[in-house]
């Protein structure tokens, strides 16, 4: 099955769109996706195959297609892992869950963690102990940061602020800019939610926040309360 759905993604493939992607993902050496190997596959070609495969695709499957360089094969195995979750019942949602925490090295790059985070595991936590995204939160591996945070938007669809609000928190002194942007955003998404929420979180904390963090935050405030926060 893994070969038919790599030979279903390589007739998509696109050589300047490739070019374009690894450009746009920071694929050389030094960058935050160093190493990935983009084939230039856009992803409503790769939503079409993991349609066409994902009930017959086994664990199996995804493990060898997350275990590649190449990119569109490790995010072809999320959304389809993602599909798989939402047909599952308790049982095999907890298996899936488990996998994906088993297999968190390979997905390592931001739109691997978007597409991921809060339709598999933040589904799966919402009702159960949240432990779990605290730890994520203090990993060295920044898309173990950027997991633990972004797996709060399933929560913040349920009106649930707190593990946000506190995982804000403790990730307010991180040195990358992508979790700078995570943070910010899910602040944004609370703030959609309860604007009163955010704001008490802002005036508590805008100070010490870094600025690209704080402008994700304030994005929808309007120019007054914008030019407030930003005056720091």
């Amino acid at each position: 099955m893994t070969d038919k759905i790599k030979k279903d993604l390589r007739k998509k493939q696109d050589k300047e769109s490739a070019r374009n992607l690894a450009r746009f993902f920071k694929t050389k050496k030094g960058e935050y996706g160093e190493g990935d190997v983009f084939l230039g596959i856009k992803v409503p070609k790769q939503r079409e195959t993991a349609k066409k495969f994902f009930k017959e695709a086994s664990f199996k499957d995804l493990k060898e297609l997350l275990r590649s360089e190449i990119h569109e094969f490790r995010l072809t195995a999320l959304i389809m892992l993602v599909e798989k979750y939402k047909k599952a019942g308790e049982d095999d949602k907890e298996k899936i869950f488990n996998f994906y925490i088993s297999n968190i090295k390979r997905i390592n790059n931001w739109d691997l963690v978007d597409l991921s985070a809060p339709n598999i595991v933040g589904e799966y936590l919402s009702d159960k102990d949240k432990k779990i995204l605290f730890v994520l939160a203090k990993s060295k591996n920044i898309w173990e940061r950027r997991i633990a945070v972004i797996s709060t938007f399933a929560f913040i669809r349920r009106n649930r602020f707190k593990e946000t609000l506190m995982l804000s928190k403790i990730l307010l002194n991180d040195e990358h800019d992508l979790i700078h942007k995570a943070v910010g955003w899910a602040l944004r998404e609370v703030g959609k939610k309860d604007e009163k929420k955010e704001k008490e979180f802002l005036e508590k904390f805008y100070s010490k926040m870094p600025r690209t963090m704080l402008r994700y935050a304030i994005e929808k405030f309007n120019d007054k309360e914008r030019a407030m926060f930003l005056r720091s």
